[in-house]
């Protein structure tokens, strides 16, 4: 006996049609600014990641169109860019919100509270991962690693640091994006929604008056073993990258107070207190320390549519 195909819940349909093309006047517009990173390579196919992010900038996700309009400008078939598309996690394949909030998830951060947060935020939110909460501000994810296991757990927003996280602190944070309230990193420039952070990776300046000096570089806690190998004493205090938190001039000492933070939504320095059932080994034994304090002997592909 056979059965049908309908029968088997195989659909026979007609194929997908082509993507659509952008209207003329955003073409033209991209088209030019296409033409302009194409230009910085050798050979045009290796423009294709920028090329990606611009489009990214234009929908706020790579759309099929998106696709076709690289694979046009760079002569490739849709086949091999939806191949990359769907390969890099910083192309979102569905809308997505004004900011991408990025929880890390990865063993350290997790052990530190990352999970902790992850799930305080999907709970306060009403989001799986993924989703995006209603009034389009928000995308919550986990992330696997946020390159930044000295300050865990660690939060990112438009790719952005938010450092030494707790489950409260993480819902100031989204709770101020939804509101409109102004967000400080601990770490870089200040934030810009995600299609403007997408246009910025494609390889365009960030034109916001001041935002290229506010960028700074690698935290302190980052570069204390570099320090060491080069035979320079770790320090005893913590250097804002940025200067201060009240204004000092870059590479001034500062010593913060016990209740200050280095960013307006940094959580305390005591982060295992985010899971008071599961304490690090440092926290315990010093008594609530940082574990990531250090003293002068060195510091301890988803779908497409």
């Amino acid at each position: 006996m056979t059965t049908s195909s309908s029968e088997r819940g195989v659909s026979l349909g007609m194929p997908e049609l082509p993507a659509p093309a952008y209207p003329d006047d955003v073409r033209a517009r991209l088209e030019a600014d296409a033409r302009e990173v194409i230009a910085r390579y050798p050979d045009s196919r290796s423009a294709l990641l920028p090329l990606l992010h611009l489009v990214q900038s234009e929908e706020g996700h790579v759309t099929r169109t998106g696709m076709r309009f690289c694979a046009d400008m760079l002569d490739l078939t849709t086949a091999e860019v939806t191949a990359v598309a769907t390969f890099y996690t910083m192309y979102r394949r569905r809308p997505s919100g004004d900011y991408q909030v990025g929880v890390c998830t990865n063993t350290l951060c997790a052990v530190m509270g990352g999970d902790a947060i992850f799930e305080t935020l999907q709970e306060h939110l009403g989001l799986g991962n993924g989703e995006t909460t209603d009034d389009g501000k928000v995308t919550l994810e986990h992330i696997e690693c946020n390159a930044a296991c000295d300050y865990a757990p660690v939060v990112m927003v438009n790719w952005e640091f938010f450092d030494n996280q707790t489950p409260a602190s993480a819902k100031r944070l989204v709770d101020d994006l939804r509101a409109g309230r102004p967000v400080e990193p601990t770490r870089g420039a200040r934030l810009c929604t995600f299609k403007e952070t997408a246009r910025i990776l494609a390889g365009f300046p960030d034109e916001r008056p001041g935002a290229v000096e506010e960028s700074g570089s690698a935290g302190p806690a980052s570069l204390v073993g570099l320090r060491l190998a080069r035979g320079e004493a770790a320090p005893a205090r913590v250097v804002h990258p940025r200067g201060g938190p009240h204004g000092e001039p870059q590479g001034k000492v500062h010593e913060p107070s016990p209740a200050e933070h280095l960013s307006s939504h940094d959580a305390p320095l005591e982060t295992s207190a985010s899971d008071p059932s599961h304490p690090s080994p440092t926290t315990a034994r010093d008594g609530g320390a940082s574990p990531r304090g250090f003293d002068a002997a060195g510091p301890t592909a988803e779908e497409g549519e």
